[in-house]
């Protein structure tokens, strides 16, 4: 090959690989502070209504549990984005009281912005609960969850 193919091809890799840099530079990653706070806090409280209705305490709404969540990845040195198992969310509620309680959420979050969040079960229960209406052991929704970060909210 001559010295100006080469140069040329050269230049065509090099233009190639700083457009893919830029890209993904400029993109924004799908998993952020925000997306997990906004993700998991509705997601929570829906599941707390089902819990309540399993346990048989009426009047428990989504709207009457006010839940938020105030999320971190991996402590100060990490930045908030990114998917890992090192997500920890503390979600702030309601109770069937109506205290607020405070619980620390452990949280899987993947790279396809899917998350699986387990809680404190000092708040939330055991594994299991008794239906109030069968009188079964039946899974507690709130034990152990999966949801879905939202793409389309910045």
């Amino acid at each position: 090959m001559t010295r100006t193919r080469l140069l040329t091809r050269g230049l065509i890799v090099a233009a190639a690989v700083a457009a893919v840099a830029v890209t993904t530079a400029l993109s924004k990653p799908d998993v952020t502070k925000a997306r997990a706070e906004r993700a998991l806090a509705p997601t929570f409280a829906d599941l707390y209504v089902q819990q309540a209705a399993i346990l048989g305490i009426p009047g428990i709404t989504v709207a009457g549990i006010d839940a938020s969540a105030n999320c971190d990845r991996g402590g100060p040195k990490v930045a908030d984005v990114g998917s890992g198992s090192d997500w920890i969310c503390m979600v702030t509620f309601h109770d069937d009281t109506h205290q607020v309680k405070t619980g620390k959420f452990e949280l899987q979050i993947k790279a396809d912005s899917t998350y699986v969040a387990g809680g404190p079960s000092k708040l939330i229960g055991l594994r299991t609960i008794t239906d109030k209406k069968t009188g079964r052991d039946v899974p507690n929704p709130v034990f152990e969850f999966d949801g879905t970060l939202d793409p389309d909210q910045p």
